[in-house]
């Protein structure tokens, strides 16, 4: 019996980075995985090598793709149990020197698509008594970084728009948290500059990035039952010490 046996869960930036680690650690606790990403050929990969049940091709920053995949998930497999909103976007740019267009590519997929994603899953779980919400938040959210304004702040709203719903829906069965993970090498970090990581792992305690695999068990536990029962809009930080609240 794995943690996750009978659940449906519906995985956003599920082709790469921390959003694959956790497809691949649920399916192995038995849930049927959806794997949803922008890259439709990636996302097919994913879902083929760790057993998914199946994969999606979405843009979560557009409201009628979100709202399509999700009434598609839950006319397919009868419901969305689990959501984890792992999708983002990730650039490096000082604040004065940011343009516009920049910062709003990263708000609307790192924080709204975050909300979309929300909107258009989260009613199906409240109706249905039953349901997890997941939101791959940041460290930075919590601490800002130095020419990522852009993606703290779309981090630090990921944290509040958790403790809302979290607020919103915990009586109807539905427990909302988000994890706020520390550098990860992922793809997504790949982008940044060698100067900016190597004077990050030399502030953290842990003396390193972590791993996609590192983070995966906390998506599993706030996912499963009982272990994931009391946690009720709580950021949880995998971050090897950047952050100790």
């Amino acid at each position: 019996m794995g943690a996750l046996d009978g659940r449906t869960a519906f995985i956003t930036g599920g082709a790469s980075g921390i959003g694959r680690a956790v497809a691949e650690a649920y399916t192995a606790e038995g849930a049927r995985v959806v794997v949803a990403d922008r890259d439709a050929e990636r996302a097919k990969a994913v879902a083929a090598r760790c057993g998914a049940a199946g994969h999606m091709a979405v843009d979560v920053s557009d409201p009628a793709a979100v709202e399509a995949v999700m009434a598609a998930a839950v006319g397919e497999f009868g419901g969305i149990d689990i959501l984890v909103n792992a999708a983002g976007i990730l650039t490096e740019a000082p604040l004065m020197e940011m343009d516009p267009q920049v910062w709003s590519e990263t708000l609307a997929v790192d924080l709204t698509g975050v909300f979309l994603c929300c909107r258009y899953a989260v009613p199906q779980m409240a109706e249905r008594g039953w349901g997890r919400v997941i939101n791959i938040a940041s460290q930075l959210g919590i601490k800002g970084g130095r020419s990522l304004a852009h993606y703290a702040a779309a981090k630090a709203g990921v944290i509040g728009l958790t403790k809302s719903l979290a607020l919103e829906v915990a009586e109807r069965g539905v427990l909302v948290n988000a994890i706020a993970p520390g550098p990860i090498d992922t793809p997504m970090v790949a982008g940044i500059t060698p100067e900016w990581k190597e004077a990050k792992q030399a502030e953290l305690p842990l003396g390193r990035f972590g791993r996609p695999e590192e983070v995966a068990p906390t998506a599993v536990l706030l996912a499963s039952d009982p272990g994931g029962n009391l946690y009720v809009g709580q950021t949880l930080g995998p971050n090897s010490g950047d952050v100790m609240p």
